[in-house]
């Protein structure tokens, strides 16, 4: 993507949802910064809340049943825009090689042998 992404969260003004837009637009912004170029609260009606990333929808209230964790929210952006992009522990770490606990056992039984 050669421009920085517009995300827009449309929210229900009927429904006071502006604080939980705003918060949900505070961790987009927190987590991914200058590379994002705008995120845009647009005030809506009718107990409407959708997120869009360059108009795209990513999440819908009524369509995906509530709103969205923080983390899944991140994710879904991050997969549309940076797929390769890592979110830290809002991903989980997955472990690869042996953890330390076990090369500290493993260390012990190679010295108990000699």
């Amino acid at each position: 993507m050669t421009t920085k992404p517009r995300i827009t969260i449309l929210y229900c003004t009927q429904c006071s949802w502006l604080l939980r837009s705003a918060w949900m637009a505070q961790e987009l912004l927190s987590t991914f910064g200058a590379d994002l170029g705008e995120v845009a609260l647009i005030p809506g009606t009718g107990g409407v809340f959708e997120i869009r990333v360059e108009g795209d929808l990513v999440w819908e209230r009524k369509r995906d049943g509530g709103f969205p964790e923080a983390k899944v929210l991140k994710q879904k952006v991050r997969d549309i825009v940076w797929p390769e992009r890592d979110l830290g522990h809002s991903d989980g770490h997955k472990t690869t090689g042996v953890p330390a606990s076990n090369e500290r056992s493993e260390a012990l039984k190679g010295g108990a042998e000699s």
